[in-house]
């Protein structure tokens, strides 16, 4: 199946379906009055293994028992065929705009650069839902921009605590490098740029709490989950329903459990710390109990992507991806796969597990069909309502499939329970290896490692389908531009 017609006129460069265009720009509420309005409650894991809980194979197989996790997925639908992209940037990017981060120039993780993640033009879960009358809070990991503009508090968070980046605490380690240097300019300079905790409110400047050292690290999980009940508890009293979004760092690395958890599992620091995770989201969801809201509050518990590679550096510090390969960075399914949970009492059906295949571009359009919420309708939206699916009204989900970018490449073609890699790469160190004419394909149904190419002919029929989806991807690309990656704030479509 040759690949390299279909990757002529930008095609290399964009990303895929389902697609949906809608022409105008609002939100609207067609649905029930303000008190019978759901609330929302993300709790999100970084870097975590697809089998890492109990549920999944893992907790005390891997040496960390997750029964409150464990407890909610028979609680609500466990998808075991939920994907995310392939970092941590344009995971959360697609998480928050409902829109594949290829389109919104948030596609790699920035090193060294000053202006990225969303700009201001893009609309964000969190401003739909404060538009719809929720309170919204942020309490983690933020990473989709830095600078004023593109603080949570600027993209819809009435409130918000954490951090603005990825976890940078192992640096901080190396402060004495400022105490101790004869250049005092330089030594400013590099303290300017170390990391700190901040909060913010919506329409104020952001405040600096504490140096986000290897100390800050172990305490920011705890920390955000306080913040977060007391919000809740907040909105609850405000008689207002709330978007709770619960960015945790943890599994991300360097991974420094609380005291309270070091050498709980006696199995090192990444089982200690899925402990304190499950305790953590025990924490929230008695809360929610306390607070007379669990049967009117959607939780989704989930992950950004999969985890580092296990076979670099200290075993004991990654995840476990279960009968899949790979790891996050790549294409494979080890990092694209990730553990989902959603629960929502009477209305999403307890106990159920399912095979079919989730994005986490779907969960802003799957939200906004829960509340009766129309998307942002003068953009192109990749994202797909589940809430049908999610609400056993339908056994199958909204989607067959999608294209995937690792960085601004394409990579791979997941399609019902096939994969077509344009680009080979089992691990983030791996080098890369494209395929020049015919790429691999893989059956990942009876072929979950992705080992064996499927031979023709028994491949080549796939071309039909991935070929109408490429096409209809070059006509959303040339009619919606991309924002380019470092876009300035003002940037804007040019139509």
């Amino acid at each position: 199946m040759a690949l390299k017609n279909y990757l002529k006129s930008g095609l290399y460069h964009l990303l895929a379906l389902p697609l949906v265009l809608v022409p105008l720009f609002g939100f609207a509420q067609t649905a029930a009055a303000a008190d019978e309005k759901p609330n929302v409650l993300f709790v999100l894991t970084d870097n975590t293994g697809w089998g890492d809980y109990g549920v999944y194979g893992g907790g005390v197989a891997r040496g960390a028992p997750t029964p409150n996790i464990d407890k909610l997925a028979s609680q609500g639908l466990r998808l075991t065929n939920f994907n995310t992209e392939a970092q941590c940037v344009p995971s959360r990017s697609a998480l928050m705009t409902g829109r594949f981060s290829i389109r919104s120039g948030t596609y790699a993780v920035p090193i060294g650069v000053r202006l990225y993640g969303l700009v201001p033009w893009e609309i964000t879960l969190a401003e739909a839902l404060s538009e719809a009358g929720y309170a919204t809070g942020l309490f983690g990991k933020w990473h989709l921009g830095q600078t004023p503009g593109r603080y949570p508090g600027d993209q819809g968070f009435d409130e918000w605590f954490g951090i603005l980046n990825t976890d940078e605490s192992a640096y901080v380690s190396q402060e004495w490098l400022i105490e101790h240097s004869s250049l005092e300019d330089a030594a400013e300079s590099l303290k300017d740029r170390l990391p700190w905790t901040m909060e913010g409110k919506r329409g104020e400047k952001p405040t600096r709490l504490k140096l986000y050292d290897p100390g800050q690290r172990r305490l920011i999980d705890g920390e955000s989950t306080r913040r977060a009940i007391a919000f809740m508890e907040r909105s609850v009293k405000e008689d207002k329903p709330f978007f709770a979004y619960v960015p945790f760092l943890a599994m991300h690395y360097p991974l420094l459990p609380h005291p309270d958890f070091e050498g709980k599992s006696g199995h090192g620091f990444y089982a200690d710390t899925l402990i304190q995770t499950d305790h953590y989201l025990a924490e929230l969801l008695r809360s929610l109990d306390r607070l007379g809201v669990a049967d009117n509050t959607i939780v989704v518990f989930f992950a950004d992507n999969g985890p580092e590679d296990p076979h670099t550096g200290n075993g004991e510090y990654s995840g476990w991806t279960g009968p899949w390969r790979g790891t996050y960075f790549t294409a494979m399914e080890g990092g694209l796969r990730a553990p989902f949970i959603v629960r929502w009492p009477g209305h999403i059906p307890a106990g159920r597990v399912s095979d079919e295949i989730v994005h986490i571009v779907d969960l802003f359009p799957t939200i906004a069909g829960f509340i009766g919420m129309k998307m942002p309708q003068d953009r192109y939206i990749d994202g797909v309502d589940h809430s049908a699916f999610f609400s056993g009204r339908s056994d199958r989900s909204a989607r067959e499939g999608f294209f995937v970018y690792v960085g601004n490449e394409l990579t791979a073609w997941k399609w019902r329970t096939w994969k077509v890699h344009f680009v080979w790469q089992p691990t983030k160190y791996s080098p890369r290896q494209p395929y020049s004419t015919i790429p691999r394909v893989v059956n990942l149904v009876t072929d979950p490692r992705e080992e064996r190419q499927v031979a023709e002919p028994f491949n080549g029929w796939l071309q039909f389908p991935m070929a109408g989806q490429l096409a209809e991807l070059k006509r959303s690309l040339q009619e919606n531009p991309v924002v380019p990656m470092g876009a300035p704030d003002d940037w804007v479509p040019d139509r």
